[in-house]
């Protein structure tokens, strides 16, 4: 039950002038349903109920013992961005299963929002352009931010899983395999420098074909272009890395030449040459 503002100056004025600590309590006491609410209303699947309201009860106390009823302003609208922003800080720092950047963090969360919101006002999945042009950042951020936040969240090692063989088992079958990777590492970082050599979207369309494996056609969906022209450019940035491979090692297989060269990205077919 919330309280008045009268009754709410009342108690934190007998808190302010004693500071004593069941005046505290009292206000807490008053307020925590507050909090409960907040917790309530920022729950995910990856965090208990529990643990949040607990965040939300220490910021409301921190709230409780910062407010200044001198001034004119509700201590509703003190303590819920105080509490909301503790909340989300709790997700910030502990929610991640896997330590990603803080920065990206923030961005990937950003990201997310924003694409829920263009699926609300649309009703189909925004492209990656369209939430870029929102969020004021390149295409490219995007991808790498909808990548992070995937990181939010860890499979368990008993998570059933369908090997390649049709064989079903858990992905706890799959930890100490060989990796049959290994043998093209001096391969895959050759390329790796030669992807630096072509502009930005280019080389995101080079990994998110190679490296993602998307069609020409999902990939045009995700940054706005047309299949086609999604084509054409694959193919421009293919003969780029081939002649860059040949300018460094005119004879190195591993540096991009050749059919060979273009497939080791993942090893899925190349993109025609015209």
């Amino acid at each position: 039950m919330l309280v008045g503002r009268h009754e709410e100056k009342r108690l934190f004025e007998a808190y302010q002038q004693t500071r004593d600590r069941r005046a505290r309590d009292a206000v807490i006491e008053r307020f925590l349903p507050l909090a409960y609410s907040l917790a309530r209303r920022y729950q995910r699947s990856s965090e208990s109920l529990e643990d949040l309201e607990q965040v939300a009860s220490l910021a409301l106390v921190k709230a409780v013992e910062r407010f200044d009823p001198s001034r004119d302003t509700a201590f509703t609208s003190y303590a819920v961005p105080s509490i909301a922003g503790a909340i989300k800080r709790h997700f910030r720092d502990c929610g991640w299963s896997v330590h990603v950047p803080r920065d990206l963090q923030e961005l990937a969360i950003r990201i997310e929002r924003f694409s829920q919101e263009l699926v609300a006002e649309t009703g189909s999945q925004p492209t990656s352009a369209q939430v870029a042009a929102k969020a004021g950042v390149d295409v490219e951020q995007v991808v790498e931010a909808r990548e992070a936040y995937r990181a939010l969240h860890s499979d368990s090692l008993d998570q059933p899983h369908l090997a390649d063989d049709g064989e079903s088992g858990s992905l706890l079958d799959q930890v100490g395999d060989r990796d049959a990777e290994i043998a093209r590492i001096l391969d895959r970082v050759a390329l790796d420098s030669l992807l630096e050599t072509l502009d930005d979207r280019a080389r995101l369309i080079v990994r998110l074909y190679y490296q993602q494996e998307l069609t020409q056609a999902e990939i045009g969906q995700q940054l706005g272009y047309s299949q086609m022209h999604i084509s054409r450019l694959l193919r421009q940035a293919i003969a780029q890395l081939v002649s860059a491979g040949n300018a460094v090692t005119p004879d190195s297989a591993a540096a991009g030449q050749g059919r060979r060269g273009r497939t080791l990205l993942v090893g899925r077919p190349p993109v025609a040459l015209a």
